[in-house]
């Protein structure tokens, strides 16, 4: 954690503390208020009853006896009910008016209280500014001594900015296993093709080849989203029926179970298995395919570990995923994000360009990028550090745009209450969305930075974080542990020793140093991206795993920049799918991706354009591993965005969401709560350094009652 952070999160804490304190205020005036009425009341009856009985005096002494021939009888009785009946109104005014003095007095008490309150809050933000001022002093001569050595090694190396786009679930046979791409070797100089599509499975006693051509997407149903959790990899890698042994050896692997695994997923058999195997040819995937010919493509790039999105997503971040060996699951993922996101025992890579005050941002796509779920993320972004991708190019092509790293999260779709939550319509290249769509961004990420001032010292790496079930037959490799330890034993599913490295996965390398048309076997994952910035910046490794991985500069083989590298792309593939948001030239469709490409099996009907299904009749199922994710990043942006006095409610309703409708509840409300709470670039450039003394913004939480959150609350709140 900075030093900035660090008043920050005192700043916070300041500022929920107080919170509290005004919420309690509030509540002892309030029953202050409710014990003033109450004894008002009382008393107020008591001089009702002592009128009644009063009366009822007068009526037997006097009015009993009066008659005309004893006026004076009637006389005193009246004089009588005249006595008692001013003295009740004396009385009944006089609780009245001591019932307003006892308010007054709470009112007044909790004035003071608010007031006291107001000077803490006052205090507290006076003390943030000289904490950060004192900061920025610290961090200004820590800058200026480390550049005395750092920068001088950040100017000797040709690159300047990092750029990485990782998009999501796709194995290398599967994109570019038919590409039938030839080049040169960057280790022997000789020509070669890549390790393209090979091997086959066995489905019903047939053998099974890869062969293209595969769907533009997924259709859900006939098809389902291929498993890919940690126990669904072993059963692709290893066969039918295989099991990992808690903490032991990996079993044997022939990457034999592709078919096996997409047949028995938990969503149902696809009507047919066998299309797990099915690959694109260039027509498909041209954008990726052309960048892989003209710059150099990693044929032996494998994901981090033979599991999930949010681990191997993790590895790229820390070269660990701190024991996270599986999906988030379940409440015991709570301790993880209550408080302040994953944690991993050295850090992360933004900590360690923090630390050497190199600049970093983060541009996304997705409200609830997975970048979020690291620890101290969510104060990045309220610091302006996460941004949305649609600034993407303004910022870029800035002659003084200063981060040396930069990581982009891609749009992953209808992912999110209230969106019909089947992935369609983002551009993250899920199995169930579009191809096209990623194509596009990969495209729009290239030529922006082709096209900036800072294309000549520039370098690009475009990779998936893991295969998304689908084939490859090449077996992943041994690997170093990261040797990190685990940050919590809650992260722990499998008992997996972290020595064995996941299915290849595509990754291409881009940057006007590297030759055209070149081709690396070297063994890679994602930690390589890590080691490359850390010799690029001259910052120490992370883990024994980036510290033993294999980076990439030996690929910038040029002296001087590439002067014939495109400036634009070709088009992307046309699928027949369109999405509202897509630009004219593609072609809209009010019915979301409800289109079918020639050849393919017709989508059901669309659940989106309006964003506004539910999921039909769902709401009542387990949360999934996916929807678990998201649903704790929701719970990090709410609890920094709410008010103190709100945070032990948002708590009990992220616990009490149990259920899929109930997460989905919990996601929407979290995610209308922080709308607009990202900083622009443009917002951020201008504030300066007057940013660090902001305060943050707090929302009020809308609280629900628990109950809505059990069973099939899969409807948005209406609050």
């Amino acid at each position: 954690m900075t030093c900035r952070q660090w008043v920050d999160e005192g700043h916070i804490a300041c500022n929920a503390w107080t919170d509290n304190l005004s919420a309690s205020c509030v509540s002892w005036r309030d029953a202050g208020y409710q014990s003033c009425d109450k004894w008002a009341d009382e008393g107020s009856n008591q001089c009702s009853s002592w009128a009644d009985e009063g009366h009822n005096s007068c009526q037997s002494q006097y009015w009993s006896d009066c008659h005309w021939y004893s006026p004076w009888n009637c006389i005193a009785g009246w004089l009588c009910d005249a006595w008692y009946w001013v003295a009740n109104w004396v009385c009944q005014g006089w609780y009245w008016l001591a019932d307003w003095v006892c308010k007054g007095w709470y009112w007044v008490a909790n004035l003071v209280c608010q007031a006291f309150v107001i000077l803490v809050k006052a205090v507290c933000l006076l003390w943030s500014w000289i904490a950060k001022l004192v900061c920025v002093a610290w961090d200004g001569i820590r800058c200026l001594l480390n550049g005395w050595f750092g920068k001088r090694h950040r100017d000797a190396s040709p690159i300047q900015h990092v750029f990485v786009l990782m998009l999501e679930n796709r194995a290398f046979d599967h994109m570019l296993g038919f590409s039938a791409i030839t080049g040169t070797d960057v280790n022997t100089g000789a020509q070669r093709a890549i390790e393209g599509a090979a091997g086959s499975n066995d489905f019903q006693g047939v053998p099974i080849n890869p062969t293209t051509e595969a769907d533009f997407k997924l259709n859900k149903p006939p098809d389902v989203d291929p498993g890919h959790e940690f126990a669904n990899t072993v059963v692709a890698l290893c066969g039918a029926g295989v099991t990992y042994p808690p903490g032991g050896a990996y079993p044997a692997i022939h990457n034999s179970g592709f078919i096996a695994n997409y047949a028995q997923s938990k969503d149902g058999p696809p009507a047919d298995p066998t299309k797990i195997m099915k690959c694109y040819s260039e027509a498909r995937v041209p954008i990726i395919t052309a960048l892989a010919r003209e710059f150099a493509v990693c044929d032996a790039w494998f994901s981090s570990l033979p599991g999930p999105t949010w681990p191997n997503r993790f590895f790229m971040h820390a070269a660990s995923s701190g024991g996270l060996d599986d999906s988030p699951s379940g409440l015991s993922s709570f301790g993880n994000t209550a408080f302040d996101g994953y944690t991993f025992n050295n850090g992360t890579i933004f900590d360690r360009l923090e630390d050497a005050c190199i600049e970093w941002r983060v541009f996304a796509g997705d409200s609830f990028p997975v970048t979020l779920a690291l620890s101290g993320m969510t104060l990045n972004e309220l610091d302006g550090r996460i941004h949305d991708f649609d600034e993407f190019a303004e910022a870029v092509n800035e002659a003084d745009y200063s981060a040396a790293y930069t990581f982009i999260e891609p749009d992953y779709g209808n992912d999110l209450p209230p969106s019909a939550e089947d992935f369609t319509c983002g551009n993250s290249q899920h199995p169930l969305d579009d191809i096209t769509r990623g194509e596009r961004l990969i495209k729009n990420v290239y030529e922006t930075i082709r096209n900036s001032p800072h294309w000549n010292d520039s370098l690009l790496l475009i990779t998936y974080d893991e295969h998304g079930g689908f084939y490859d037959h090449v077996e992943p490799p041994p690997v170093t542990p990261p040797g990190d330890g685990v940050s919590d034993a809650d992260n722990v599913f499998n008992h997996f020793t972290f020595d064995r490295l996941g299915v290849r996965v595509p990754a291409v390398v881009i940057s006007p140093l590297i030759e055209r048309n070149r081709i690396d076997g070297t063994t890679y994952d994602h930690s390589s991206l890590l080691a490359t910035v850390e010799a690029v910046f001259g910052l120490k490794a992370l883990t024994a795993r980036d510290g033993t991985a294999s980076n990439l500069l030996k690929l910038l083989t040029r002296a001087t920049p590439r002067g014939n590298a495109p400036a634009e792309l070709g088009a992307a593939a046309v699928s027949g799918f369109t999405c509202d948001d897509d630009p004219a030239s593609v072609g809209t469709s009010s019915q979301g991706l409800g289109a079918g490409a020639p050849g393919e099996a017709p989508p059901r009907p669309p659940t989106y354009g309006n964003g506004r299904n539910e999921t039909g009749g769902r709401g009542a199922e387990p949360i999934g591993p996916t929807l678990r994710g998201f649903q704790e990043i929701a719970l990090l942006k709410a609890l920094k965005n709410a008010r103190g006095r709100d945070r032990q409610q948002i708590r009990k309703e992220y616990l009490a969401a149990d259920t899929r409708g109930g997460a989905r509840r919990f996601i929407h409300k979290a995610a209308t709560m922080a709308r607009g709470n990202r900083v622009s670039v443009a917002k951020a450039r201008r504030r300066g350094i007057l940013a660090a003394f902001l305060s943050f913004p707090t929302r009020k939480w809308l609280a629900d009652p628990i109950s809505t959150y059990r069973g099939d609350s899969s409807g948005p709140t209406t609050k």
